[in-house]
């Protein structure tokens, strides 16, 4: 079932020199050079991949993380070896976290395959990070046990209180307005991010961790406590235990990785008015472990799931006000009617005993709701389809303005994200809040998809109140952003999607209620205009040629196509 399975302690996965004693010798001799001995080499090893980085601030305190880990896999007899991996910094790395999500899961899963480890302990975090290891986790199906750094606290600035990067967001659009001067500006960015951890809104980070813990490959109470906290350490020590015993009595990823986990971390998705980025991450490791859910199941899940957690963007609070309430434990229980409680976790508990240890939402929290009263019946994402997106988009609509759910206007085409920074301002364009702005090649293959979907609100505009128009792209949005945005309309304009066909002065109609993404103009038009289509160039070398010329489209995850699951 795994690559290790047959093997045990620091001899697992033998380097290939045609002799085996010899390889076991050498081995030993250089971990003997570690301060290893005999006593050592005789006990199970729990590899620990992390994602640490001066490039990766979110994860500041994962030293302390990986300690607490360590500590728990001694605790339990076995033996604990590091191994950091490519880290992610999503608001660092150019041109998107995105590009890169697919290496980090390959490289994961090579290492975990490569070197001696009877189960493994994954620790990340930021944005692309839990979705890589999870992605190898499924692939290389070790026993593997998944922790997160936990959100940061909240800031404050003049008496409000500010929650990255959802306010990053909110600022920004302000100074752009002229609400915030150059000074301002500056103070804010001081007090946005004022500790470790990843951004305590329900943005991307956030989301997957929530997802994580549905799905049973985290602990219970693991995606929420706060970076640095008693907490945070306390988990990381039960998942260095959980991992020690997986080594004794395996369970592997592709057992707990079930349909009915995926069906429950879909419905976890609506109730948290999630990331949309989470379609895509959760298509891609279930496709991994070999079960193909599609944005239908998406959509039914939305249809029948109220949001009952009120956090930023979508809601007010923020995950330190979750983790209060009781966090994903609490939300799992309001949720039960919903769920396939037959699943089970990584420790092995079915989610129904879980449950049945579980209060209900406490009746001083505003945090997390009930199904009998949710806050509110809007569907916390909507599937989107039509002759702009035949296979498929994605709109928040818990994040949109309600007055744009239905709503046609002339289009205003952006070639590119750059082209978007060159006249996004220009008086000349003569944008009004009526137009759809348009944002295409910025899909997989034509720019690794960065979070460039929400595009920003012309200055002159902004000046003039407007917070909120249609836009629509290949791309993808911020899980921190908000607005009316369709995203990952696929296929995307670089492979010859619809989007590619699209000029300024056509009409683009929106209507939410309808599921639907609609290019008015006239088909044989359309025909016409594909006959000039020409696909841009991909890259010439590296990983981005890799990318470009093997990565899926949106609606299939965006990972590669050599990566797929393959039946062993």
């Amino acid at each position: 079932m795994t690559a290790n399975a047959s093997h045990a302690g620091v001899t697992g996965n033998l380097t290939a020199y045609g002799d085996p004693g010899f390889s076991r010798m050498v081995r030993h001799a250089f971990f003997a050079s570690m301060g290893l001995d005999r006593d050592d080499f005789d006990r199970p090893v729990v590899g620990i991949i992390d994602t640490r980085s001066d490039y990766t601030p979110c994860h500041r305190d994962m030293p302390a993380v990986i300690e607490s880990v360590k500590r728990g896999v001694l605790q339990e007899g076995a033996l604990p070896l590091v191994c950091p991996t490519l880290s992610l910094g999503e608001t660092i790395i150019s041109p998107t976290a995105m590009l890169y999500r697919n290496l980090l899961a390959m490289e994961t899963e090579e290492l975990m395959r490569a070197y001696p480890m009877d189960a493994v302990v994954l620790v990340g975090g930021c944005d692309k990070t839990l979705p890589a290891q999870l992605m190898a986790a499924a692939s290389a199906n070790v026993p593997a046990v998944s922790v997160v750094v936990g959100p940061m606290r909240t800031g404050q600035w003049r008496g409000e209180r500010l929650g990255a990067c959802t306010d990053c967001r909110g600022l920004w659009m302000n100074y752009r307005a002229g609400e915030l001067d150059e000074q301002q500006i500056v103070e804010a960015e001081y007090k946005l991010c004022p500790t470790g951890g990843t951004c305590m809104v329900m943005g991307t980070a956030s989301t997957m961790a929530c997802l994580g813990e549905a799905l049973g490959i985290m602990l219970p109470g693991g995606a929420t406590a706060p970076s640095g906290s008693g907490d945070r350490l306390r988990h990381a020590a039960a998942a260095g235990r959980c991992a020690a015993k997986l080594t004794r009595h395996p369970i592997y990823p592709r057992q707990i990785l079930t349909v009915g986990a995926f069906r429950n971390a879909m419905t976890v998705l609506m109730a948290l008015g999630g990331s949309t980025n989470a379609v895509i991450h959760l298509t891609a490791i279930a496709r991994r472990a070999g079960i193909p859910i599609t944005l239908d199941d998406f959509d039914q899940a939305s249809r029948r799931t109220p949001r009952l957690v009120d956090c930023k963007p979508a809601g007010t609070g923020c995950l330190t006000d979750f983790h209060a309430a009781g966090g994903m434990p609490v939300l799992l229980k309001a949720l039960e009617q919903l769920l396939d409680t037959t699943v089970r976790n990584v420790a092995s508990t079915l989610l129904a005993d879980q449950l049945a240890t579980t209060p209900d939402p406490a009746s001083w929290q505003k945090m997390i709701a009930t199904l009998d009263n949710p806050l509110d019946n809007t569907e916390s994402l909507v599937v989107l389809k039509g002759s702009l997106a035949p296979d498929g988009a994605i709109i928040k609509t818990s994040a949109a303005n309600p007055s744009l759910r239905k709503h046609t206007g002339v289009a205003v085409v952006f070639e590119s994200t750059e082209d978007v920074a060159r006249r996004i301002d220009e008086p000349a364009l003569k944008l009004t809040p009526d137009h759809v702005m348009v944002l295409r090649n910025a899909g997989p293959v034509g720019a690794g998809m960065p979070e460039a979907g929400s595009l920003p609100i012309p200055k002159y505009l902004a000046k003039q109140g407007v917070r909120d128009m249609v836009r629509v792209s290949d791309a993808r949005m911020s899980g921190t952003a908000f607005g009316t945005v369709v995203l990952h309309c696929s296929p995307e304009a670089a492979v010859g999607g619809p989007l590619a066909l699209v000029r300024d002065g056509d009409r683009i109609e929106l209507d939410l209620d309808r599921r639907k993404i609609e290019l008015l103009v006239d088909p044989n038009e359309l025909k016409r205009r594909r006959q000039h289509f020409a696909a841009p160039p991909i890259p010439k070398r590296g990983w981005r040629r890799l990318f470009a010329e093997h990565v899926n489209q949106a609606h299939l995850g965006a990972d590669l196509d050599i990566l797929e699951y393959v039946e062993e």
